[in-house]
């Protein structure tokens, strides 16, 4: 188990500074800087300006700079917010998306295995057709279709929710249901192939043999199979979630890092875009981490070998 860990993390790590070089080379790829935009600024200031970011130098050595001041946890100043650090500005801004994001998953998971236990179980029938009707609209229709048809007929139409902003924990649930639709059309599709499977396997006829009840058996033998690829979406999944609430965030006007993001690509803000994009990569790897532990746990099939996950 510590050499399967210790691998996951080299790998992790490796995969952060692969990522950090190419976004590096990428934004300065892009034409212009971050005080292109700025009216009237005199030469002697601009030059001051770049000098006082390190914009001077080559690009070898603002890499370099950069780099090592990574490894030492600093992101740096952001170049547009004045005299506040990129680490600053995540941390404000970040609690509002994961707050939205943990609704958003845990809603997800509830719905979604309960959507598809119940196609599984009505196979063929009015609840199986109409939850798999849903689950195609659900992953069909983007987000930000969801989020904004949602807030004109229940913010607009009929106000029972406040159109934007967060005045209160009950706007919280538009942004969550835009936000759960695909996970949880996608997560009652793979519930409900794989409960089929597993509703007609040999062990499923043995413990209705043994005389156990319908209820036993669904939850105690079939759900624990059924949802194995539930956990392993779900590493992804709340990754996803998390991250991609940038357009959902931008469409209710709520204050979360997504509003931060989108400012920094358009003022070409380079600390920040650097610091944002490496802080979504480190909660996608740490999801997915956690979720190859988690899948170990659920299934007592997957065995450890020489570091490597077997069947």
């Amino acid at each position: 188990m510590v050499r399967y860990l210790g691998g996951k993390l080299v790998n992790i790590v490796f995969s952060l500074l692969i990522l950090a070089t190419a976004t590096f080379f990428l934004m300065k790829a892009v034409p212009g800087d971050p005080f292109t935009q700025e009216k009237a600024i005199p030469p002697e200031i601009k030059a001051n300006i770049m000098a006082h970011y390190g914009l001077d130098k080559p690009l070898g050595e603002q890499y370099l700079v950069y780099m090592k001041k990574l490894l030492q946890f600093d992101l740096g100043l952001s170049m547009k917010s004045q005299n506040r650090t990129v680490t600053s500005i995540i941390t404000d801004s970040f609690g509002t998306s994961a707050k939205i994001g943990i609704f958003a998953v845990i809603i997800s998971v509830i719905v979604g295995i309960y959507l598809g236990m119940m196609a599984a179980l009505r196979h063929r029938k009015l609840v199986d057709n109409s939850a798999m009707m849903l689950a195609v609209i659900g992953i069909s229709v983007p987000n930000f279709v969801i989020g904004s048809m949602i807030q004109y007929f229940l913010a607009v139409k009929v106000p029972i929710f406040h159109v934007a902003g967060l005045e209160s924990p009950i706007d919280y649930v538009l942004p969550t249901i835009a936000l759960s639709t695909l996970p949880i059309a996608f997560i009652a599709r793979l519930t409900r192939s794989t409960m089929l499977e597993v509703l007609t396997s040999d062990y499923i006829r043995t413990a209705k043999a043994k005389g156990l009840t319908p209820r036993a058996i669904l939850w105690k033998h079939g759900l624990r199979n059924g949802i194995l690829p539930v956990v392993t979406y779900l590493g992804p999944m709340t990754a996803n979630i998390i991250t991609g609430s940038v357009v959902v965030e931008q469409i209710f006007g709520l204050p979360g890092l997504g509003a931060y993001f989108v400012d920094s690509v358009m003022n070409r803000d380079y600390t920040l875009i650097m610091g944002i994009t490496i802080f979504y990569a480190v909660i996608l790897m740490a999801a997915r981490f956690v979720t190859d532990i988690l899948y170990i746990f659920v299934d007592p099939r997957i065995k450890l070998s020489g570091g490597v996950v077997k069947p």
